[in-house]
């Protein structure tokens, strides 16, 4: 039944203009949609109602009635009027178009400027820019629709139309304008004194004193009124603002045109400007002055752009300007220091890189700033290196989580014995708040000799309505306490019960605190012993993983019905409490003074106490080395959510360190705020080395939750802890607690919060950097005098007691092993002997001698010894192990087994006699390739067959021609050997030095977006793209965990400890690894101490099982056996066609650096035909913007051939050295191609002095990314031996492949027969675009079941006694697959079927279920796939 909208809403009090429209309006029905958290109120109205004024009314009962919950309020409308559709539109039609402009500016400012007509009761809607996929994207016909339809009972449809005339006489517009605007630029060119010289250096020059007298970037000089970009929403002709230049992107098109797009900003809003340049005015006048971080104004029309889908500016004029933005300035003679400051190292909290924090202090002129991150350390480096060069002091810091784990179980003990009188309690509150909150039960158990002799039970009435949720949790109602005793009356009776006893309670805090605050409003003080049994629990029952109320009980097998009402918990803490004085009693523990005593000296559980925030600084280097053990035992051995710092510990190592009592998060504030005795303040206040308060804002959020009455109580708390400071002769500083640089960025925090699913992201507090007059302003309340004080003189005050110091020691901290150097050039000589001959031929000499004197001499040999034992030791236990990066460059690293690679020229050498070739005319034309690619040669001396080696690489690649550039020793191991390489590396160093290098993950881009998008679309709101890439950008950067390289090994000598350089801590925080990494990013202490890469890799793996299966030595592989090298031009070595295998033309399909799409086209283009030309290839495929957009257009034009382009880094040097130009300047090329830097003008024209073609440089400037030749030709040579034996040995070779390298093999999909395979290929290439990534990774796979089927082999059915768990089996019949290749089934699953097989048979499915405890998925999954045909379902004999 409907009630009038007055009556409903009887005590809301509409404005006069809004209530003559509600006056008659009924209510249909309320409802409280809890998915979409809203109160909805169903109203009919008689007339018509604008959608602004019910916005106002919904508003207007959100504040009435919902207050106090999350609830918005929707009126959902329906009119009960009579209007032909032409009139509804004229009277509705504004309506309409407000609720689109709250919907979208954008979709307003389009149909704003629209023609709408009516025809056949459908509405029509004609538009004058072509914008109607946009507006169908946003489904804005179906959105008036739905208000039409929905609300006024109306069956309509809503189409759109464009209007030709009006593009036409648009386009005619743009063309006169561009006429007028072409006419201006010859005329201002015309004037233009240019010199003769047509280079385009000059033309620069000239264009640039030409528009030095001239603030114009683009376009003519204009005026006008300026639009701030948050006010710009409409189609505007003329429109002029004002943006700071956050990106810009220019491409070439057509017409020897360039079109520019540039995002611009004021801070508050931002918006896209595109405009069409000609290239000539682009590359001259305009490229080097629109820049990002330039202030800019722009001219032009806001329009719609049908590319980018949103409103646009198309910019006529481009204005430089002044930075408009206020900038915030300290101009205080005497300036503060900050001693409180976040850096995005803080998890998701803070948004401001300790870059721009500590520039902003430099720019300010503060003496010192401190980084204080959240339980971490890991911005110190970032910070001292922005610090380096410049008058400012870092101050090293952490926000610690600290855990009071010296508070005595027991407070105001009298000696007491355990068989004295003792009262436990508990109350029922109506929140966590004395004072606020009130008492509504309280329930009490006397105890004496540990027995139960009296009990005091009663409501009380609070004299406020109980929250709902307290009513949900301890089931007491407003009804049960109305007519009970107020706690003026109650707690005198009370105390009377409790008398001179010991008051007990769980987690008594809570219970005392409310207890003490209601009887000092009576004038009763409180002076009774209390014990606190959440307290006795930790040192009694150390095991349990929290010591909640009813994880107690049920430990101690005691009944706790009614819990969260105070007399059953109150009587459940009495039996526990009961337990206790047992079992302390058997520890000969029999008074409260003995138990102190025990509980300081039993191992309690701390990780579990609450923790509190508190600022620790480091003083000097003691400071430092002791707060980086802290950090690492906080994040090794008391983390639990959090990296906890019991107090015990940081007394143990506070040499060096001062200690502060942080923000309102600190004890001393909570202590403060909650009135704890004075005794426990004192307690508090002694601990801390200084006090601190911060800005009344920050904390302001007490007031919004009820927590303080007040600013007031606020500006009271900091001058108790003023006070406190002067009682205690403690400095008392004020500071920021700094999580953003300025006011306006508390965007980016609000969206990572909001993102995180924190309710109050939208209450920012602000938590920005001041200036020392902003924060004397915050603290004008103290009076001048003591807000200078704790402001500037004691926060100095505090900086001048640290010392400057560097996070990271300067120096270089190798490893020593004794008499690496010796031992070293012993194994390099023994071995090259042992090839070569004694004496070495000259060349081989040479080259060994010059790299051992630069490695020995630089202090690089025991890197070659600790690689070399790594090596030998995987070699040792059969598994061989393959180099990456540049090593394989130098030949002591091969003479020393560290690699395979021989990077001497091609040669030949007699493994008999030791004759050896280096100059022969054969071996001269082979230089800079391979010298397996040599021809056959018998010796000429012996007539033994002579070994063909050598790769021609220069040793300068990797430790440059002055031989000092650190070497970077990458080892691929065998995957499955990683594990043991990484613990052999603690038996070569000892325990304790050596640790994973530690990575830090921050918040990506993609990441961010999702936070940014999520938060818009949250709020209904349409933002542009260009702010939605700012915000991005200011949200990317945010520290979300941190992880450990794949295999990099970081080793500390043993003269030294890990905490001089590093806090160490576990990868993510993950407390069930074993594994310990460094806390800073290795890449911060890389120069200090050395790295170890050792990876894992599949192919060592494969090699491994190759060999296991065939009985072969890999090594003695050919690397120019014909079929081999056939696979890479043809099919033929296969045996198979091919149209056998989907027309993949090639035999490369499955190995290693061949077998993908991309590297198949490259040699499909490039035809190679041996050794030298595959790691040509493979150089080039590893490289970014080496093949692609570079070597490939050369190679297609005919301006060079697949020998004469740049593929890898070597190339480079070596090729400019033999131009003519000096060997430094050439390496110093090399490394700057190598990395994407380019090429500079001056070296530009050195190389073309010394006849370097231009289409070379042109390569050069292209280049990205290079691999250098040592690594692609360690690839390939592992690459080539797979080769080798997936022709000789296929059935071996498809085995270890899909056992080591098939990424979502799917045994259903595969095994049944090649014509099922090829079907499936079929299907999954129809759909290519559609498919996962794991849906591709099973087709790649298929492809090479499809070439294996060809091969005529095939899979046989697994046997349940044969098939292992993750190996695929080389039998008579064929390949049997592994049960972990059942999809769904799993390798846990696997592994336990294979082991209790062992056991014996399985006499039924129930049995192997009980057995192997998998569960009834993956007996179904084995069914299916006919493993357990055969097997009946359990062991019961049945009779019948």
């Amino acid at each position: 039944m409907s009630k009038c909208f007055v009556e409903v809403f009887d005590d809301m009090h509409l404005n006069d203009s809004i209530a003559m429209y509600f006056d008659n309006a009924l209510v249909k029905r309320v409802v409280i949609n809890t998915k979409v958290k809203e109160l909805q109120v169903y109203v009919v109205f008689n007339n018509i109602v604008h959608i602004k004024f019910i916005r106002q009314v919904e508003k207007q009962i959100e504040n009435n009635l919902c207050a106090n919950s999350d609830l918005t309020v929707r009126i959902i409308c329906e009119y009960n009027v009579k209007y032909d559709l032409n009139k509804l539109l004229l009277l509705y039609g504004d309506s309409i178009l407000y609720e689109l402009k709250q919907f979208s500016p954008i979709c307003f400012g389009i149909l704003r400027k629209a023609d709408i007509e009516v025809e056949d009761d459908n509405v029509i809607i004609t538009l004058n820019n072509n914008t109607i996929d946009f507006l169908k994207d946003k489904e804005v016909d179906k959105r008036i629709e739905e208000i039409i339809n929905g609300r006024f009972n109306i069956n309509t449809s809503v189409s759109f139309k464009v209007n030709e005339k009006a593009i036409e006489n648009n386009k005619k517009f743009v063309k006169k304008r561009e006429e007028r605007e072409k006419e201006f630029v010859t005329k201002i060119l015309s004037n233009a004194p240019y010199p003769n010289s047509t280079s385009t250096s000059d033309k620069k020059q000239q264009a640039s004193k030409n528009v030095e007298d001239s603030k114009m970037i683009y376009g003519r000089k204009f005026g006008g009124e300026i639009t701030p970009i948050e006010e710009i929403d409409n189609e505007i002709d003329d429109l002029i603002f004002d943006g700071i230049i956050i990106s810009v992107e220019s491409r070439e098109i057509k017409n020897d045109k360039y079109i520019v797009a540039f995002d611009l900003t004021n801070d508050k809003d931002s918006i896209t400007a595109k405009c069409f340049i000609k290239k000539d005015q682009f590359e001259e006048q305009v490229s080097d002055r629109l820049v990002k971080g330039k202030s800019v104004r722009v001219k032009g029309n806001l329009q719609f752009d049908t590319f980018s889908k949103e409103m646009t500016v198309m910019a006529r004029a481009i204005m430089e300007i002044n930075d408009f933005r206020i900038k915030r300035l300290d101009l205080s003679k005497d300036k503060r220091v900050e001693l409180h400051a976040h850096t995005q190292m803080s998890d998701m909290d803070s948004v401001v890189s300790a870059t721009a924090l500590v520039k902003q202090a430099i720019a300010w002129g503060h003496d010192a700033i401190a980084i204080t991150d959240h339980g971490v350390v890991q911005a110190f480096p970032e910070a001292f290196h922005t610090a380096s060069g410049n008058d400012i002091k870092i101050i090293y810091g952490v926000e610690a989580y600290l855990v009071d784990d010296l508070k005595s179980i027991v407070q105001n003990s009298n000696k007491q014995s355990l068989d004295d009188e003792y009262v436990v309690f508990d109350l029922e509150t109506t929140g966590f708040y004395p004072g606020k909150d009130r008492i509504t039960e309280i329930g009490a158990i006397k105890v004496k000799n540990g027995e139960i002799i009296d009990e005091f039970s009663t409501f009380v009435n609070p004299e406020r309505m109980i929250p709902e949720e307290v009513v949900k949790l301890t089931g007491i109602t407003d009804d049960m306490v109305a007519k009970a005793p107020k706690y003026k009356e109650i707690l005198p009776k009370f105390m009377d019960f409790i008398g001179n006893s010991v008051l007990v309670a769980h987690n008594a805090d809570f219970d005392i605190n409310f207890i003490r605050y209601f009887c000092k409003e009576i004038n009763i003080s409180v002076d009774n012993t209390v014990l606190d049994t959440l307290e006795l629990g930790r040192v009694l029952l150390p095991d349990l993983n929290n010591y909640k109320l009813n994880t107690i009980t049920k430990k101690l097998s005691i009944k706790l019905d009614n819990h969260h009402r105070a007399v059953d918990d109150a009587m459940a803490t009495a039996k526990i409490f009961i337990q206790f004085i047992s079992m302390l009693k058997n520890k000969n523990i029999y008074d409260l003074e003995e138990l102190e005593t025990y509980s300081h000296e039993a191992t309690k559980n701390v990780k579990k106490l609450k923790y509190y925030h508190a600022i620790i600084l480091a003083k000097n280097l003691v400071g430092l080395r002791n707060l980086y053990e802290l950090i690492s035992k906080s994040h090794i051995d008391y983390f639990f959510r959090k990296p906890r710092i019991p107090k015990s510990v940081y007394l143990e190592y506070k040499e060096g360190l001062l200690i502060g009592s942080a923000c309102e998060a600190g004890e001393l504030y909570k202590a403060v705020l909650e009135d704890r005795p004075k005794e426990e303040i004192d307690r508090l206040v002694n601990f801390y080395d200084y006090l601190e308060i911060q800005p009344l804002m920050n904390n302001e959020f007490m007031i919004r939750n009820g927590r303080v009455d007040g600013k007031e109580e606020l500006i009271e708390i900091n001058k108790k802890i003023i006070k406190l400071g002067e009682e205690h002769n403690k400095l008392v500083v004020a500071t920021c607690d700094v999580h953003f640089l300025d006011p306006g960025d508390e965007v980016y925090r609000r969206i990572i919060m909001a993102g995180q699913g924190f309710k109050d992201a939208d209450e920012q507090p602000p938590l920005y950097f001041r200036t020392t007059e902003e924060m004397l302003k915050e603290f004008a309340y103290l009076g001048e005098e003591k807000a200078r004080e704790v402001v500037i003189d004691n926060t100095r005050k505090i900086s001048d007691m640290i010392e400057k110091i560097d996070p990271v020691p300067p120096d270089k901290y190798p490893p020593v092993i004794e008499g690496s150097e010796e031992d070293l050039r012993n194994i390099c000589e023994t071995k090259a002997k042992s090839i070569y001959g004694d004496p070495l031929p000259e060349i081989v000499e040479e080259r060994l001698e010059r790299e051992l004197n630069s490695i020995i001499s630089n202090g690089f040999a025991v890197m070659y010894i600790i690689a070399q034992k790594l090596v030998w030791k995987s070699n040792e236990d059969g598994y061989l192990v393959g180099s990456r990066g540049s090593v394989g460059s130098s030949f002591a690293a091969t003479m020393a087994g560290i690699t395979e690679v021989n990077p001497l020229s091609p040669h030949y050498v007699c493994p008999d006699c030791k004759y050896s070739d280096f100059d022969s005319e054969i071996v001269k034309k082979n230089a800079g390739n391979s010298g397996c690619d040599l021809p056959d040669k018998k010796c000429p001396k012996c007539g033994a067959d002579l070994i063909k080696d050598g790769h021609d690489i220069p040793f300068e690649t990797f430790l440059g021609f002055k031989g000092n550039k650190e070497p970077d020793i990458d080892l691929n191991f065998s995957g499955e050997y990683q594990s043991k390489a990484h613990d052999y590396t603690e038996v070569i160093f000892g325990k304790g030095h050596v640790f994973r290098a530690g990575t830090i993950g921050t918040l990506a881009e993609k990441t961010a977006y999702g936070f940014v998008k999520k938060y818009f679309d949250e709020k209904g709101v349409n933002v542009r793209n260009a702010e939605v890439n700012r915000l991005i950008a200011g949200c990317t950067g945010a520290r979300r965990t941190t992880g450990q390289h794949p295999g990099g090994i970081i080793v500390v000598p043993t003269s030294e400890e890990i905490y001089k350089f590093t806090p160490v801590q576990r990868p993510a925080n993950d407390m069930t690894t074993k594994t310990i990494t460094t806390h800073f990013d290795y890449h911060s202490i890389d120069h200090n101490l050395l790295k170890l890469d050792i990876l894992g890799h599949d192919d060592p793996t494969m090699i491994r099982m190759l060999e296991d299966i065939t009985g072969l030595d890999a090594q003695k592989i050919r690397l120019d056996e014909p079929k081999v090298a056939s696979l890479f031009t043809s099919t033929e070595a296969l045996s198979i066609k091919p149209e056998d295998i989907d027309g993949c033309p090639l035999g490369s399909l499955g190995i290693p650096e061949f077998g993908t799409d991309f590297v198949i086209q490259m040699l499909l283009d490039t035809k190679p035909t041996t050794f030298s030309e595959l790691c040509k290839i493979s150089v080039l495929s590893h490289g970014t913007d080496v093949w692609l957009n570079n070597a490939q257009e050369l190679i297609r034009d005919g301006k060079a051939t697949i020998g004469e382009v740049i593929s890898s880094r070597d190339d480079i040097m070596v090729y400019l050295i033999n131009m003519g130009l000096d060997k430094e300047l050439s390496f110093t090329i090399m490394e700057s191609v190598r990395k994407g830097k380019g090429l500079k003008p001056e070296w530009e024209e050195i190389m073309t002095s010394n006849g370097v073609p231009d289409w070379y440089i042109w390569s050069c400037k292209q280049i990205k990314y290079m691999f250098p030749k040592a690594h692609a030709v360690a690839y390939v040579m592992m690459a080539y031996r797979i080769a080798y034996f997936k022709v000789y040995y296929p059935e071996a070779y498809y085995a270890t492949y899909f056992s080591i390298r098939a990424s979502d093999f799917d045994y259903e999909l595969m095994c049944h027969g090649k014509e099922k395979v090829d079907t499936y290929i079929k299907d999954y290439k129809s759909r290519f675009n559609e498919l996962s990534k794991k849906d591709k990774d099973t087709l790649k796979d298929m492809k090479i079941v499809q070439e294996m089927y060809a091969r005529k082999i095939n899979f046989v059915p697994i046997d349940l006694y044969k098939v292992k768990s993750k190996l695929f089996q080389v039998l008579d019949e064929g390949i049997m697959p592994s049960l972990s290749a059942i999809q769904g089934l799993g390798e846990k699953a696997a592994d336990n079927i294979v082991n209790a097989r062992k056991d014996g048979i399985f006499l039924s499915i129930d049995e192997l279920r009980q057995r192997t405890k998998i569960s009834k998925t993956v007996i179904e999954i084995m069914k299916q796939n006919h493993i357990l045909d055969g097997m009946p379902q359990s062991n019961q004999l049945s009779l019948f």
